[in-house]
């Protein structure tokens, strides 16, 4: 997860999705969040109940990969997606295609109106990540880092859309990943209280949508997925912008690494236990 939220246009979630864990994860950030809420008001009761309501055998691992998928391979991620974009953003592509149909698995119960509400969101998002990019925000103050983790850590829950992707719209992803690669603690540390209120509000409503209207909610995800294949088309940048255009000459060294993306999601989702 921690690699594909490093991506635009991939997502944690989507990850969480595929291998089965994703509605596990939303209720332990839930329990967790209201842990923090019950801290606030000091009462020491709630916390603990809380507390022993989070998952910690299926949290402390997802966290510690995480955080050493972001701190190891940001450097890496970034230096590819300058040398290799259009491979890159076509081995993206063929894990998201995938993951897709993977993903409507989880859909219960699917009839017309999750068909119908699937293509809905996938068509929204289309067309708002074609509406235009933003540029690099120069030299963000220390606030922006605190707003930017807030917007984008409800992305990486959800899959589809990504933090990074959100980052990108608003001119943080830049700063973001050059902050991680370069190991400004005092920027991460920002960045990370702000994902931390984010999250602690998002995951609520998240858990209660899915609780009550579980497969609409998972048409929509799915719908997200979907959607955000226009910022990882590799022509004629990458994941650097939403801009499409036809096929260049690397045609046949991108279908290799879509080929792969999808491989990896294939196995992943047949060693994958389903425990969603």
């Amino acid at each position: 997860m921690g690699t594909a939220d490093l991506v635009p246009g991939v997502s944690g979630g989507t990850i969480a999705l595929v291998v089965g864990i994703y509605e596990r994860l939303v209720r332990s950030v839930r329990e967790a969040s209201s842990a923090l809420g019950a801290l606030v008001k000091i009462e020491g009761a709630s916390v603990r109940e809380h507390l022993r309501q989070v998952e910690w055998r299926l949290v402390v691992p997802l966290l510690l990969g995480i955080i050493a998928a972001v701190v190891g391979l940001a450097g890496l991620i970034e230096h590819q997606l300058e040398v290799r974009p259009t491979v890159m953003a076509g081995l993206f592509l063929g894990l998201v295609v995938l993951s897709v149909v993977v993903a409507w698995r989880r859909v219960r119960s699917p009839d017309a109106r999750h068909w119908l509400i699937a293509a809905a969101v996938a068509l929204g998002l289309f067309v708002i990540l074609g509406i235009g990019d933003s540029g690099f925000i120069q030299s963000p103050a220390l606030l922006f880092f605190a707003g930017a983790g807030a917007l984008a850590v409800c992305a990486m829950i959800l899959p589809g859309i990504s933090g990074s992707l959100i980052l990108v719209m608003i001119g943080m992803y830049g700063p973001v990943i050059g902050a991680v690669a370069d190991r400004d603690l005092a920027v991460i540390a920002v960045f990370v209280a702000g994902a931390v209120i984010g999250l602690s509000l998002f995951s609520q409503a998240l858990h209660w949508a899915l609780e009550h209207h579980h497969d609409d909610v998972m048409a929509g995800l799915v719908g997200l997925m979907a959607g955000s294949v226009r910022v990882l088309w590799p022509w004629p940048d990458g994941v650097a912008g939403s801009e499409l255009a036809p096929p260049g000459a690397d045609l046949a060294a991108v279908v290799v690494a879509a080929a792969v993306g999808a491989s990896i999601v294939w196995l992943i989702a047949r060693l994958a236990p389903d425990t969603a």
